[in-house]
């Protein structure tokens, strides 16, 4: 048996707050907030799952395949790029997903529960297989101050 280990980062800025574009994490829409600079939805935990998915298969996901299903077919759900990048796997399978959130805003505990169930079903895991933190950046960065959010995802596959 092989193990291995993907590390992924995503982070965006939010749009003004007068944007109308929803704010989508882990493929939840968290209410009353903008969603975020970026060409799709700015999914930024499926973004980082993808990337750490990428430093294992080394597929770009995000530059390249993503870009263009963005750019060329008009799809801007990130739920799409990470059901693509699980297919670059091939004969691996993620174990278990570790994800760290920092963002001021919004808070994640109540949608917590939501977010792993919709990562479990694209990774075909069960929920106790996703570990997911949250930080508040304390003011340090323009995300601890309230501008973006950032994700940080580790994924262990085993073939």
């Amino acid at each position: 048996m092989t193990i291995r280990t993907g590390l992924g980062k995503s982070s965006h800025r939010f749009l003004p707050p007068e944007s109308t574009k929803p704010c989508v994490i882990a493929g939840i829409i968290f209410e009353d907030l903008p969603g975020f600079q970026s060409r799709s939805d700015g999914d930024v935990l499926f973004c980082a799952l993808c990337n750490a998915i990428t430093s294992i298969t080394n597929v770009q996901i995000i530059g390249e395949i993503a870009a263009e299903l963005c750019l060329r077919e008009g799809i801007t759900d990130s739920e799409v790029y990470l059901h693509e990048a699980v297919k670059t796997l091939k004969g691996e399978k993620i174990v278990h997903v570790a994800i760290s959130l920092e963002a001021k805003r919004p808070q994640f505990k109540k949608q917590l529960p939501l977010m792993k169930d919709n990562i479990a079903r694209i990774l075909k895991l069960t929920p106790d297989q996703i570990g997911i933190t949250a930080i508040s950046g304390d003011g340090l960065s323009d995300v601890g101050c309230g501008d973006g959010v950032t994700c940080l995802a580790i994924i262990t596959t085993e073939r």
